[in-house]
């Protein structure tokens, strides 16, 4: 007798075949310098993106890709590394990679493994749940994915291709594509900050709040959290829960967002056609909502609360730190602090050249900055620093003809954000960009071989009927 999750992998095979139309070959191999068949795509990171990309080129017959992650396999993405929640934030009835088929939902998932009550009765997603719902999702689509593996740098090559070097166990080596997509994440095309006044700090002292950190060494001590988003409270939450003695949570606005300006966006109209608007409606929403930062559900804030040792102080920037004996002063117009540990959850920055895979291009991936200027009451200089990207998330010249290969590689993360509102980080986009990505690619992989498929049309002399003309008919008779 087969197992509910064994049924739900034949449902899968089923549902998969039904809806598989048109599911004819249609993209000619073109052969690398090494005299393989270059890849298609490759898609770096193999998070919940990275799998859901390779899922929709796969559903569009693009069967010749690859995925590729540094990490291991089970630790792709945040999810059991530096997320730091108990939960999913979105609501469990969001979908994601399953890219609208039903029995691939988390919810026919989470049915198949725990029983439709247990779905019932469950408020929010268990955030390790998650991490093995993408990893089963992955298997049961057989995605091509390399685990270990690197990008270490990209380039031109003949041909129209991209040569990928990565490393992995087995050294260095170099892949052959037709397209790129870096579906990497929060840290896409920056870094994670430390606010100004912390940089000069030894790193014993200071750490992101994406670090790997080490709690049980704050057991006793005090930490000192920057930022009051979701993240922010995740690691003040876990610091406290870890027996940190005091953690004083600073936020610089004067009150804490309490709203959560994704929720409003989520309906298909806005996550579908923000791209399609000009720039100035772009800018005007991305930079509103983006300034706003993430709000932070009840449950993340009374994880916090609940405890007689936390401490929230609204309005206070940090203005100057200094060491003092083993410890950290911390300046702010609230007052001074001290702690043991300072984690700093401000977000990301775009940091082309600190890229190593960029750094060959860098300077020429065109900037919002350098294609719009909006007003004076909406001008910030640190959204100016996103890519500006073309319609199917490829990078865009900043000086047009220096590197125009640039555009076979398709940006899906954090930094899209500006160009496609949210789109490679987040479960609520998920449904509807991901098929724009990769309408975008296909379409560009078609045009490429336009010549190819002319010829392709002009040869085919498959007849659908065989005729018995008259004459035969006569002859048969006489």
């Amino acid at each position: 007798m087969s197992s509910p999750l064994a049924a739900l992998e034949a449902q899968v095979s089923a549902d998969l075949a039904k809806t598989a139309h048109p599911n004819s070959a249609w993209l000619h191999a073109k052969p690398g310098p090494d005299g393989k068949p270059a890849l298609d795509v490759l898609v770096i990171g193999a998070g919940q993106s990275g799998i859901a990309i390779g899922f929709g080129l796969m559903r569009s017959q693009v069967t010749n890709i690859l995925v590729l992650d540094k990490a291991e396999e089970g630790f792709e993405g945040p999810w059991l590394t530096y997320a730091r929640m108990p939960t999913l934030r979105s609501p469990k009835h969001y979908t994601g990679p399953d890219l609208d088929i039903p029995s691939l939902t988390y919810q026919s998932w989470h049915e198949a493994r725990f029983g439709s009550e247990d779905w019932q009765n469950l408020d929010l997603i268990p955030r390790h749940l998650w991490a093995e719902y993408l990893r089963w999702f992955r298997r049961t689509i057989e995605l091509p994915v390399r685990n270990g593996c690197e990008l270490l740098e990209i380039a031109p090559d003949a041909g129209g291709l991209l040569a990928a070097v990565v490393r992995s166990a087995g050294g260095v080596e170099t892949l052959y594509t037709r397209k790129i997509v870096l579906a990497t994440g929060q840290e896409g095309m920056g870094k994670w900050t430390i606010p100004e006044p912390l940089r000069h700090l030894p790193p014993k002292f200071v750490a992101s709040a994406a670090d790997k950190i080490d709690f049980e060494a704050v057991r006793g001590k005090q930490v000192a959290v920057i930022g009051a988003g979701a993240s922010a409270f995740d690691n003040a939450a876990t610091a406290l829960e870890a027996g940190a003695s005091k953690v004083h949570l600073l936020c610089r606005r004067a009150e804490i967002q309490l709203i959560q300006p994704y929720r409003w966006l989520t309906f298909r109209g806005f996550l579908r056609h923000l791209s399609d608007l000009d720039d100035a409606w772009r800018w005007r929403f991305m930079r509103a909502i983006l300034e706003m930062r993430e709000g932070f559900p009840q449950a993340t804030y009374d994880r916090c609360a609940r405890r007689a040792n936390f401490f929230l102080h609204e309005g206070a920037p940090i203005e100057a730190a200094r060491e003092v004996g083993s410890k950290v002063e911390l300046h702010t117009p609230r007052g001074n602090f001290t702690a043991d540990f300072i984690i700093c959850g401000t977000g990301i920055d775009m940091d082309f050249a600190g890229r190593r895979e960029l750094h060959r291009f860098a300077s020429n991936i065109a900037t919002w900055a350098d294609r719009y200027q909006p007003p004076e009451s909406e001008r910030s200089a640190r959204l100016g620093r996103f890519p500006y990207l073309a319609d199917d998330y490829a990078f865009v010249e900043r000086v047009p003809g220096e590197a125009p290969w640039i555009s076979n590689i398709h940006l899906f993360a954090i930094a899209s954000t500006m160009s496609f509102g949210p789109s490679g980080s987040s479960i609520n986009a998920m449904t509807t960009a991901v098929p724009k990505l990769v309408h975008g690619l296909t379409r560009g992989l078609f045009r490429a071989d336009i010549e190819q498929h002319w010829a392709a049309f002009n040869a085919y002399d498959v007849p659908q009927a065989v005729v018995t003309r008259q004459a035969e008919i006569a002859g048969k008779v006489g």
